[in-house]
């Protein structure tokens, strides 16, 4: 299938830069899956469209201030963005993957908050192998002198308020460098109306890679070679599943890594089942989903594998008619923009 088929022209003025406040207050576009007319409110109002019984999954991911400034040791700065732990290093301190920005060469050193690290390889993507000493607590270091991996289409520098802000308000698993941007306009009182309306909640994890901007580059879907990312779907998410699919209701994925990590989970050879480990599912037409039953999510960029994920759902066609709405409409779009729910 051609890639072009998902372009699509976005007048630039409508990506976000800043976020909603207070957080349900984003935009919120709602549709069927096959075809009818699109309702329009806000994420407040998200309890008019769930029904007892629903289940809504969520990814507890929390981002962490990956980006690290520092400098060669040899001279010269140098960026960092740690993507994600790669293990122990030798000497028994932690061992990171990551992208450097700057010259860097296998056994550089680099100063980063006081902290001494080593390239210790370089892979055939550019991607970087960072040792860090015995002792050193890496997520600590990042607290203290990281910054927030802000999207690269948010064209300002990253905010105080962003340490809050580019996360959901349930997150409690760092690992990640992008946000589940669906549940950035969750907050605890919207989600407490949802459980007394009876709709219940369950979490996955999955660590978001900066995998997640790249756009797919070849002619043809099928020759994409999707990231990896880590994930986990815990027994007791499972179980609630199964449950809600017993009584009638929807499982509904809040944001496109949810529905990654559960379509992963049954995608096994013996089905849905408890899942931890690595993934490099790539969801896109002509495939159907196995057991989500309805998507929150956020507007993604053109040829983006989230874009054709979402396409599982909608078909293609109307997809596209569903985003020509919403830029009529002028949604704010991307990580910080407005949510679509797709039913």
């Amino acid at each position: 299938m051609d890639t072009a088929r998902f372009d699509y022209t976005l007048p630039p003025q409508l990506i976000a830069q800043h976020p909603a406040e207070p957080r349900d207050a984003a935009r919120l576009l709602v549709a069927a899956r096959d075809q009818g007319e699109a309702t329009h409110a806000t994420i407040a109002d998200l309890a008019r469209f769930l029904r007892p019984g629903d289940l809504l999954v969520l990814n507890r991911t929390r981002v962490f201030p990956a980006r690290l400034f520092g400098a060669k040791v040899s001279g010269g700065e140098v960026e960092v963005l740690l993507v994600h732990r790669d293990g122990g290093a030798a000497d028994g301190g932690e061992r990171w993957r990551c992208l450097v920005r700057g010259r860097v060469r296998v056994g550089q050193a680099i100063a980063l908050g006081g902290v001494i690290a080593t390239v210790t390889a370089c892979d055939e993507n550019g991607d970087r192998q960072l040792d860090f000493p015995a002792g050193v607590d890496v997520l600590a270091l990042c607290e203290r002198i990281g910054h927030v991996p802000l999207p690269p289409y948010i064209r300002r520098g990253d905010e105080a308020g962003d340490r809050e802000r580019y996360q959901s308000v349930f997150a409690d698993r760092p690992g990640s460098v992008a946000a589940p941007t669906a549940s950035l306009h969750l907050t605890p009182e919207l989600l407490e109306r949802l459980r007394a309306l009876g709709v219940e909640t369950a979490l996955v994890d999955l660590a978001i890679g900066p995998g997640t901007f790249k756009p797919v580059s070849t002619e043809r879907i099928e020759d994409h070679l999707i990231h990896a990312e880590h994930c986990s779907c815990p027994s007791e998410t499972i179980a609630a599943m199964v449950a809600c699919q017993q009584r009638g209701g929807r499982v509904i994925a809040v944001g496109t890594t949810v529905v990654r990590t559960l379509e992963s989970a049954a995608a096994q050879p013996g089905g849905l089942a408890p899942y931890a480990g690595w993934t490099r599912i790539f969801l896109h037409p002509p495939q159907t989903l196995r057991v989500v039953d309805g998507l929150l999510t956020n507007f993604h960029l053109p040829r983006s594998s989230l874009l054709m994920l979402v396409s599982c759902l909608t078909g293609i066609d109307r997809l596209h008619m569903l985003y020509r709405e919403a830029i009529a409409r002028e949604y704010r779009f991307y990580s910080y923009g407005d949510a679509m729910l797709i039913l």
